[in-house]
């Protein structure tokens, strides 16, 4: 009798991107790539979530990743692997995270028709 452990695997989510809770656009792959390059080791992934915090209520989250989690499931953008949990997915639904450069600022935008109200920050929002 075997007594090895079975480890779940997260679940990979290919498809079209209507069966996606969150969108990454071209220029933000392209970004989260490049970053991604420079780090030592490399991530496996990007990690896509929500918090609580901020002065609305909640915040984004983006963070790499060296594996998914027992409970992710992981989304194929190109050759991006992005690793969602279940409760950020709720508030992530039809989300769709981009890279802009301006002359006064840099960075991700996420876009998010869920959102009630945000912060002057921009960082927090509510649902």
């Amino acid at each position: 009798m075997s007594t090895a452990t079975v480890t779940p695997t997260p679940e990979v989510v290919t498809g079209a991107p209507k069966a996606q809770p969150v969108s990454l656009t071209p220029s933000a792959i392209a970004k989260v790539k490049e970053i991604m390059a420079t780090q030592d080791p490399v991530p496996a992934g990007l990690r896509i979530g929500v918090v609580g915090g901020g002065c609305s209520g909640f915040q984004y989250s983006m963070s790499f990743e060296n594996q998914s989690g027992m409970m992710d499931k992981v989304y194929k953008f190109e050759d991006l692997k992005v690793f969602l949990d279940a409760t950020s997915a709720m508030y992530l639904n039809n989300c769709v995270v981009d890279y802009v450069e301006t002359l006064e600022a840099a960075g991700f935008k996420f876009e998010n028709a869920a959102v009630k109200s945000t912060c002057g920050c921009g960082s927090s929002f509510s649902v």
